[in-house]
């Protein structure tokens, strides 16, 4: 069989940046800032699972073989006030049209930030540069995002983003849950299609725009 036939279609994903973050492609040199960060204060990380420090070199390399198997592109969240590493993102779940291959829909996830970061607006505009990129560059139809049904907070910031509830996928996961292991989660799923892009942007944008200590408070 010909190797090209076979190969993955993988998605390249550039820099993206903003006036609070920066959206790096993730690699090797970010390690030690992911690991510092997600040693900060583990005690939100409840329903989110995030590297222990001794293991962010072991989970770099494993988000970089799904980048090359075309499953994921993955990204490091860089405060730009501090230069920072704070946190992870990506494209995940790329969906393609199986008459001509190209990109019809993606979910943004595998997403978390250091404890000094949350609440910050990094978030925020974290989302508006994703969103961005796949409805205005890859043209996709839909963006969508999950989280464990139980993740109040989580479900309250994707709903900031201009997201929809969609509704409750039932025992759809593997719970992160410490102690649940073996068990499966229900997932709360919400997406924006590209019908919806343009008031998400516009209102993405408002919220970016608000002085610093609204957007302080911000999720």
């Amino acid at each position: 069989m010909d190797s090209e036939a076979t190969a993955p279609l993988l998605l390249e994903g550039p820099l993206l940046e903003g006036g609070l973050v920066r959206l790096e492609p993730l690699g090797h040199g970010h390690a030690d800032g992911l690991a510092a960060a997600a040693e900060e204060d583990r005690s939100g990380y409840t329903y989110t699972w995030v590297p222990s420090a001794d293991r962010v070199g072991d989970y770099v390399g494993v988000q970089l073989a799904r980048r090359e198997a075309g499953l994921l592109v993955p990204y490091a969240q860089v405060d730009r006030a501090s230069g920072r590493v704070v946190g992870a993102t990506s494209f995940c779940d790329p969906r393609r049209r199986p008459d001509d291959g190209s990109l019809f829909a993606i979910e943004v996830g595998f997403t978390w930030l250091a404890a000094s970061a949350q609440g910050s607006g990094l978030n925020t505009e974290a989302k508006y540069l994703l969103y961005r990129h796949a409805f205005e560059v890859w043209r996709v139809g839909r963006v969508d995002l999950k989280t464990d049904a139980r993740n109040g907070r989580s479900r309250a910031a994707i709903a900031k983003s201009g997201a929809t509830f969609e509704g409750v996928l039932r025992n759809s996961a593997p719970s992160r849950v410490s102690g649940e292991d073996g068990k499966l989660r229900d997932s709360a799923i919400f997406s924006v299609t590209d019908r919806e892009w343009p008031s998400c942007r516009a209102g993405l944008e408002r919220r970016l725009a608000e002085p610093r200590s609204a957007k302080s408070r911000a999720v």
